[in-house]
């Protein structure tokens, strides 16, 4: 049976969970160590699909600051952040901009779009 140690990192709590796959559960997994039912989601979660938000900048002209901070609306799947990385790396847009303003919309076909996290002025 494969046994892996996780921290839930869903509150503050932070459960030291142990989850293993067994085929007898449920669902195909086991987990222990969980406080809440959502640390369970969270494993099962974690070990089919891990997903992050994606946070990161921007090149920005005519702003008060070079970069803007952007981050995605949803959590992307672990996989394709390099992926996506590679994509807002290439962007460069120009000021001003708001809070929520789409900069990339549907990155790699995920239906998550990469927005400003911050208002920026023209300089």
């Amino acid at each position: 049976m494969d046994e892996r140690s996780m921290i839930c990192i869903i509150c503050p709590i932070g459960c030291k969970m142990k989850v293993s796959v067994n085929e007898n559960s449920e669902m195909g997994i086991y987990v222990e160590g969980n406080r809440c039912p959502r640390g369970k989601n969270y494993a099962m979660k974690e070990l089919k699909n891990p997903t992050r938000i994606l946070t990161s900048t921007v090149v920005l002209k005519n702003g008060l600051m070079s970069r803007l901070p952007v981050k995605s609306t949803e959590p992307i799947s672990k996989g394709l952040l390099a992926k996506a990385m590679e994509i807002i790396n290439k962007v460069e847009i120009v000021a001003p901009v708001s809070v929520g303003d789409i900069i990339i919309k549907n990155i790699l076909n995920t239906g998550v779009d990469i927005v400003s996290s911050k208002s920026m002025n023209k300089v």
